[in-house]
């Protein structure tokens, strides 16, 4: 990922570069050069979707795009916070990487899980868990509320298949675990949210220069007090993407810019609201076709 970004565009390159010196070590050569599972340590995979996220958008500023709102999901709300100059991006790589490194070693593996719901109610997910809770005794709660047909669910392994069989009773079409090394976004990330604290009281923060989604309210930041909040709380709390694409699009936003490998969240936003534009660029041939069409 960001590998052809990087060989088109000098100012893509210097980001990468610049997150390199940032952690003391070559993030970029690992990027694209691997090995994949050194990658896959959410401790380096963190940072390095920060990286090549701004990479993006900076490519994107010096075509003359610049966001008027911005947001992200989860790890996204650092980049997004970036993109609004809450904070810089050297200190948000290392941080990032801590609240990585924070968020692996706060639940000892194949302790917790997550698992996606499809097609249920959102309410019937959270009654769900309640119910899972009750009769395991471990937690597990709604972790990411993506789009009216998709919710994400964390917590103890128990807990999160239980709370999987009573969806489906519910009338879920299908609830499935997904392949990932921690249960984030939930009570049992306590240890990780305190690191991500602590390593945000030792920033300098400034007020975003423009509006940011957060996660953990689904409403819109402009100051360092709150925007400090909520990247803090986001650890435990509920990605309310749902929300925070609603407050976007009430805040004047009607085309959406995904930047950054994938386009998880275009396919989401169409969910959410078919009327809202989506594109995204995390390729040469992916920024064309989104500045040909903001163009047009």
């Amino acid at each position: 990922m960001g590998r052809e970004l990087c060989e088109r565009f000098p100012v893509a390159a210097r980001t990468l570069a610049e997150a390199d010196e940032a952690l003391g070590f070559p993030l970029s050569k690992l990027i694209f050069e691997g090995p994949e599972e050194e990658l896959r340590l959410t401790e380096n995979t963190q940072p390095a979707i920060l990286a090549v996220s701004v990479a993006a958008a900076r490519v994107l500023a010096e075509r003359g795009v610049t966001p008027a709102l911005t947001g992200g999901h989860s790890l996204g709300e650092w980049s997004a916070h970036v993109a609004a100059g809450t904070l810089a991006f050297s200190d948000a790589v290392r941080a990032v990487k801590a609240r990585g490194r924070a968020m692996q070693l706060a639940v000892p593996a194949g302790q917790g899980a997550m698992a996606a719901v499809l097609s249920l109610d959102a309410a019937q997910v959270m009654e769900a868990c309640a119910e899972a809770e009750r009769e395991t005794g471990a937690p597990v709660a709604a972790a990411n509320l993506n789009s009216p047909a998709q919710t994400v669910i964390s917590g103890a392994l128990a807990a999160v298949e239980k709370a999987i069989a009573l969806a489906k009773a519910k009338g879920a079409r299908r609830a499935v675990m997904l392949p990932v090394s921690a249960p984030f976004h939930c009570v049992l990330m306590q240890p990780a949210q305190e690191e991500v604290a602590r390593v945000l009281a030792g920033l300098t923060l400034a007020d975003p220069g423009i509006p940011v989604a957060a996660n953990v309210t689904g409403g819109l930041v402009t100051t360092v007090a709150a925007a400090r909040d909520a990247l803090t709380r986001q650890v435990t709390g509920a990605v309310r993407w749902v929300d925070c694409v609603r407050a976007l699009a009430d805040g004047g936003a009607d085309v959406f810019v995904e930047v950054g490998p994938g386009k998880v969240l275009c396919g989401l936003l169409k969910q959410i609201d078919p009327g809202l534009k989506a594109v995204n660029v995390e390729d040469a041939a992916s920024l064309e076709k989104t500045l040909a069409e903001l163009a047009g």
